[in-house]
């Protein structure tokens, strides 16, 4: 299975791609998308949109899973987030691929047992992770391969569950 996760921005947009079989996990890659700062945000985010249908056909991920705004920092904020979300949800739904979301808190729990673990505990958890020899960089790469990871391990919970006893 091959999952794309998305950590949304309307100036910088992380991605991470992963590849798992056999319960084994690999990296296919990762980065950010940056969108011009000055300018308007129906441009910046027609920008990402194109940007992410085009990581998304080359990638071609099996689901792509999205990083949810914290709403309880800035409400300005987090509806920016939610018009990156929605573009992210669009790029991937308008190519048949089915979209996940998850909380940072879902994301900081499922990658590091911890569900308020910090910013650097769940990098490096994803280095580990990924057997990388280095942190993910940016950071916003680093937290879209979290929720990547994140979605996975949901997947792993849920066949566990759904096992006969």
């Amino acid at each position: 299975m091959r999952i794309l996760g998305i950590d949304p921005g309307t100036i910088t947009m992380g991605y991470g791609a992963i590849e798992t079989a056999d319960g084994d996990i690999a990296l296919i890659n990762y980065g950010a998308l940056t969108a011009p700062a000055r300018s308007s945000i129906g441009e910046r985010l027609s920008y990402l949109y194109r940007q992410l249908l085009e990581i998304v056909s080359r990638y071609q991920p099996d689901a792509v899973a999205i990083e949810q705004p914290f709403l309880a920092k800035n409400v300005k904020s987090a509806l920016a987030i939610g018009r990156a979300q929605a573009i992210a949800i669009l790029a991937a739904t308008n190519q048949g691929i089915p979209t996940y979301e998850y909380t940072p808190a879902q994301i900081k729990q499922r990658v590091t047992n911890y569900g308020a673990s910090s910013k650097e505990q769940i990098q490096e958890m994803v280095r580990l992770q990924l057997g990388l020899s280095q942190l993910p960089q940016p950071s916003d790469a680093a937290d879209a391969l979290a929720v990547a990871l994140c979605h996975l391990s949901e997947i792993h919970l849920s066949n566990l569950l759904a096992q006969p006893k």
